[in-house]
């Protein structure tokens, strides 16, 4: 069973929390004398050592100095960073619309090689179409409550999505059968996103697997996810995106994939499955 997609995060932070507090136990300090020296309120050094408030860089170089391990400091620093880009709030990396944070991730998707995503509610980004596209960024958009720069947002997402069709990349699809009855949008963009999927898969880069409504589970639906290589799995919250690079935790959704590859039908057997849901469109 994976863990839970916070866990390397949370784990991350707690490890700075719990560092904080061994320099301020080797300094022979109280917590309360810590925030004397630093200038706080001493209830800011309680929520720092039990990993209540993430620590700015400012407060972990106060902290280093009010207990004379500023030498410490940087590594620390560097330690918090990384445990903020494993959990990344949507609403810090939407604050200024959509466009920007489909174009970060363009240097990822074009190092990576092999691309394994497992979508449970929608279709997989790099396989979207520009009407499917728009009308899904419109209702994060809208949820959210974020800047409105879908169009540049869509276009952006499609530009991105040219490792599918150029370079030495293999991707790797699966999705839910619900996620082919969802509708997103009217009938004429479900009927097109559909049809875009019947003809990706005679991309020699693609292999997309349906898991159809009728498979015996040994694998539950889960959240939508992503594996890079088999460096980095990228999970889809409602609130946040959580980076996971512990090796371990990448491994058990490595398995997991696997688990659910082998509930998915391929070939003739998806190629049945999309069409049928392009014919319940009516």
């Amino acid at each position: 069973m994976p863990t839970p997609p916070s866990s390397s995060a949370q784990a991350a932070r707690k490890a700075v929390a719990d560092r904080l507090r061994e320099i301020r136990r080797d300094a022979g300090l109280t917590a309360k004398e810590v925030a004397r020296r630093a200038g706080w309120y001493p209830s800011k050094a309680s929520r720092l050592e039990n990993a209540v408030t993430p620590p700015s860089d400012a407060d972990i170089h106060a902290w280093c100095a009010a207990c004379g391990a500023d030498d410490v400091a940087v590594d620390l620093i560097a330690a918090s960073r990384s445990a903020d880009n494993m959990y990344v709030e949507w609403r810090r990396v939407q604050r200024t619309g959509l466009r920007r944070l489909q174009e970060s991730y363009v240097p990822l998707f074009e190092r990576t090689r092999v691309f394994r995503i497992y979508c449970s509610n929608v279709i997989p980004g790099v396989l979207q179409t520009h009407a499917y596209a728009t009308a899904l960024m419109s209702a994060i958009t809208d949820f959210h409550g974020t800047p409105n720069d879908v169009a540049e947002a869509v276009d952006a997402r499609l530009a991105r999505s040219h490792v599918v069709r150029e370079g030495n990349h293999r991707f790797a699809l699966l999705v839910e059968e619900s996620v082919l009855r969802h509708r997103v949008g009217d009938a004429e963009t479900m009927a097109g996103q559909l049809g875009y999927l019947l003809s990706v898969m005679a991309y020699p880069s693609v292999s997309l697997g349906v898991i159809p409504f009728s498979a015996s589970r040994r694998m539950w639906m889960i959240e939508t996810f992503s594996v890079y290589d088999e460096d980095m799995a990228q999970v889809e919250l409602l609130t946040a995106q959580v980076n996971v690079t512990a090796p371990t935790e990448v491994a058990q959704y490595l398995k997991a994939f696997g688990e659910l590859a082998d509930l998915a039908v391929y070939g003739a057997k998806a190629r049945v499955l999309i069409t049928s849901a392009v014919d319940a469109l009516g």
